[in-house]
C-alpha cells in the first residue's frame, strides 16, 4: 500500500440508529480486510508479552451523509473512472437476511435502484476517493 497515493474511507447513513451504524462499519471493515490484507499490520506484543493482532496501519475516516448521497456515490462508483477502487456496500437487502444464501437470493431479485444503502466503504487512489467523499463531514 502506498500511503501517499491511497486512501480508505467509510461513509455511513447519518439517519440510522447507532447500533445499525456500528454493525455496518464492522461488516464493511471485515470485508475490506479480506480484499486489502496488506493494510493490516503485524501482531504486536505488549510489555507483558501478550499478543494483540494487527490492525489496519492507516486511518480510516468514518464520514456521514444522507441515504440519498450514499446512493449517489454508489451510482458514481459504477462508472469506468472509478472501476479500480475497492468498494464494499451494506444495504437493507443484506441486513434483512439471516443467512448468506438468503442474501444471494434476495439481491438477485432486487434492482439496484431498490437498495437502501446503510454505508459504503471505498479504498484506492486518494484523488478518486477524495473526489467522491472529500466534502463529507466526519461522523461524530
Amino acid at each position: 500500500m502506498n500511503i501517499q497515493n491511497e486512501k480508505c474511507v467509510m461513509v455511513l447513513n447519518e439517519e440510522l440508529p447507532l447500533g445499525i451504524l456500528a454493525n455496518t462499519a464492522g461488516i464493511m471493515g471485515i470485508t475490506l480486510g479480506k480484499y486489502i490484507p496488506e493494510t493490516v499490520g503485524v501482531t504486536v506484543l505488549d510489555k507483558s508479552q501478550h499478543p494483540h493482532l494487527g490492525i489496519i496501519t492507516t486511518p480510516v475516516p468514518i464520514l456521514k451523509t444522507t441515504q440519498d448521497k450514499i446512493k449517489q456515490i454508489r451510482q458514481q462508483l459504477y462508472l469506468p473512472d472509478f472501476k479500480e477502487l475497492i468498494v464494499v456496500d451494506f444495504s437493507d437487502v443484506a441486513q434483512s437476511c439471516n443467512v448468506y444464501d438468503e442474501y444471494i437470493e434476495k439481491a438477485s431479485q432486487t434492482l439496484e435502484d431498490d437498495f437502501t444503502y446503510f454505508g459504503i466503504a471505498i479504498y484506492g487512489n486518494k484523488k478518486l476517493v477524495n473526489k467522491l467523499t472529500g466534502s463529507l463531514p466526519l461522523l461524530r
